[in-house]
């Protein structure tokens, strides 16, 4: 009874040792009392940066590539040029209208003047038609008292009242001719703002034809590095045909941290990482931004937890780490780099 007693007690403590290994590194790796750190550490992690994928605006043939894949270039350098003897064409076109358009509209201002005058030289003849009729019934007045005395004959009278008619129908003629010539300048007038829009309008034809011919040459947006060109002389590109890409010289790194790791993990924390493509180089930043919310949700298709069985996932939630200056490696990020990630909770960068 003893021995069978003492080889099971030899048999169950490797057991017992291993069930007890097994448990120690399930707490290790889960940070678990006793393990509990504040260092919180991640290898779902990444270099990031800017890439800017280059599309032509407009369709045509590529009639110069003056680049190669991953040449460093200059905001502003040719990357590709795109046949624009066509826009040119419109653009001549645009300018030639806009030319016709501010001929008629400086014709306006002669025209203007021309009526003003027809205007004024109504306003003369419709004064001295006044003065003539004035002067008619002064003559029909005194012709008529004479008339009454038996002084002055019957023709003189008639010839007086002729008169006077006469300057009454120089008045109403008058009149008429400055009602004429203020209709026609009003005419001109009104000309004016069609006149004015016809020009704003070719200007901005001119300016799209500008644009559309600007578009033809497709150029860096910022400094930084080429990715593949694709672009071929003599290809026919489309609209948002994917030429080649640009990537500036900024980067930072995104890590994706368990949402049970973020309890102490702050804004402004000093966050250290090592670079897989660097022999592990070790790199220092501060974490800038957390996003503000789990990388699931910003996903195209979300997962839906309200039905089937569920299976709880520690979510990650990606926190931003700007890279701290003046460290020689890293001049040789790249975005894709894979990174891992310690952050020291206990530490707060000041």
């Amino acid at each position: 009874m003893r021995f069978k007693e003492l080889v099971f007690s030899k048999a169950t403590i490797p057991a017992l040792l291993a069930g007890v290994a097994g448990v120690l590194v399930v707490l290790y790796a889960w940070q678990l009392p006793p393990f509990t750190s504040s260092v919180q550490s991640t290898n779902n992690a990444y270099v990031k940066g800017q890439v800017t994928i280059l599309a032509p605006q407009l369709a045509g043939y590529v009639v110069q590539v003056p680049v190669t894949d991953y040449l460093e270039v200059r905001k502003g350098d040719l990357l590709v040029q795109l046949d624009d003897r066509i826009y040119q064409q419109q653009l001549a076109q645009a300018k030639a209208t806009l030319a016709q358009q501010k001929s008629a509209l400086a014709n306006y201002d002669a025209n203007y003047a021309a009526k003003q005058s027809s205007v004024e030289l109504a306003q003369a003849q419709l004064t001295s038609a006044d003065a003539a009729l004035e002067k008619a019934q002064r003559d029909a007045g005194r012709n008529s008292s004479l008339l009454k005395s038996g002084i002055a004959a019957q023709s003189s009278a008639d010839q007086a009242n002729a008169a006077l008619a006469q300057a009454e129908a120089g008045v109403t003629q008058g009149k008429a001719s400055v009602a004429i010539a203020e209709q026609n300048l009003a005419l001109v007038e009104a000309g004016k703002p069609g006149l004015e829009a016809a020009v704003q309008g070719a200007e901005a034809a001119v300016h799209l034809a500008e644009i559309n011919l600007s578009n033809t040459r497709i150029v860096a947006p910022v400094d930084g590095r080429l990715g593949e060109v694709t672009a071929r002389i003599g290809q026919f590109v489309s609209v948002g045909t994917q030429l080649t890409s640009v990537t500036p010289e900024k980067t930072w790194v995104i890590a994706n941290f368990k949402e049970t790791q973020l309890a102490n993990i702050e804004i402004g924390q000093e966050a250290s990482f090592t670079v897989d493509a660097l022999n592990a180089g070790k790199l220092v930043g501060h974490i800038s931004e957390i996003s503000p919310a789990a990388g699931s949700e910003f996903s195209v298709l979300k997962p839906d937890n309200a039905t089937g069985n569920f299976t709880k996932v520690a979510q990650r939630i990606p926190v931003r780490i700007e890279i701290d200056p003046g460290q020689p490696l890293a001049q040789r990020l790249l975005p894709g780099m894979s990174v891992e990630v310690s952050v020291d909770t206990a530490v707060t960068r000041s």
